[in-house]
């Protein structure tokens, strides 16, 4: 069994390391990744064991007129079949003029490695639709628009699919996915315009849960997030989180490009949890804007009636 896990771990670094040396252009990012992994790896679909629910809304550089804003629609649920779990992610993305929707489908399936630790192995498969009209972009400062933009981009229809394993026991977690294997350009019916943007990242996270009952039963729970994303420099996430009273979530992470953030999470009861982070980035744009801003929302509904036999820290 050991040697299977050490052979896993080196099949995930050799893919990473693959992707490091590739090209391209970057996806959203979600900071509280901690409190649900889904939208990037689909083997963390159901789980849990309940049915749930969960919304994320995120504003980029507030101040900034049409800076990026993502929408995040997720569901998840566990099957008849304890091993299986399928899920649903809608995501929305909208920079400048430029909206990008993506429908995906999540599948996966438990292995247990001994009694103890557990390998979820997913499947995640769906399409995006992607608008940008051209023609309504004016140029500054004469606020003409601009002839060499001579038709939109309209993109019903661009299916991918992605990858995902999740190693894990009652108190840390192991991910590695890719949550888009194929390559999709965006193009126009024109030459001057083409982005090659549906493009691979992978995502290794981690997670470890230390619990102090005596502590009136706090939690500290550090995390990392590395995205190795074709052409642009690796990015990381470092992440300390600590849970009191088992009620509230308070963290910090500290983000590759000169970022910090502030995250926080509220368990009203055993099924209802609000999320918010505020990112603060001290580069060239901060001047400019007044933060980053991320709300998030989740439910869960006790369907099945299981028993439950881990608590919920990631």
């Amino acid at each position: 069994m050991k040697n299977l896990i050490r052979q896993t771990s080196l099949v995930g670094v050799l893919i990473f390391i693959f992707f490091i040396r590739s090209y391209g252009q970057a996806e959203p990012i979600h900071t509280q990744y901690m409190f649900n992994m889904q939208p990037i790896n689909p083997a963390y679909t159901g789980m849990w064991e309940k049915i749930g629910f969960s919304t994320l809304v995120r504003k980029q550089w507030a101040g900034i007129d049409r800076s990026p804003l993502t929408q995040v629609f997720s569901f998840h649920s566990p099957t008849n079949n304890r091993n299986v779990g399928l899920g649903l992610n809608v995501a929305n993305d909208r920079y400048g003029l430029e909206n990008k929707l993506s429908i995906f489908g999540d599948y996966a399936y438990e292995i247990a490695l001994t009694p103890q630790t557990r390998l979820r192995l997913g499947l995640k498969a769906g399409f995006i639709n992607y608008k940008n009209p051209l023609t309504q972009y004016e140029l500054y400062p004469d606020g003409e628009y601009d002839p060499a933009f001579g038709a939109d981009v309209d993109l019903k229809f661009m299916p991918n699919f992605g990858l995902g394993a999740f190693l894990y026991e009652e108190n840390y977690y192991v991910s590695l996915s890719i949550p888009k294997l194929l390559k999709n350009d965006y193009r126009a019916n024109i030459n001057n315009y083409n982005i090659e943007t549906e493009i691979q990242t992978i995502y290794l996270a981690a997670g470890y849960v230390f619990n102090f009952i005596t502590l009136n039963y706090m939690a500290f729970k550090p995390t990392m997030l590395v995205a190795a994303t074709r052409g642009l420099p690796l990015q990381y996430d470092l992440a300390a989180n600590v849970l009191l009273n088992e009620k509230f979530w308070l963290g910090l992470v500290l983000r590759s490009g000169n970022a910090l953030s502030f995250v926080s999470q509220w368990i009203m009861d055993n099924n209802l949890r609000l999320g918010f982070a505020m990112d603060l980035t001290y580069n060239e744009i901060f001047p400019y804007q007044y933060g980053t801003y991320e709300v998030t929302l989740g439910f869960d509904i006790d369907f099945f009636g299981r028993s439950y036999i881990r608590e919920k820290y990631f």
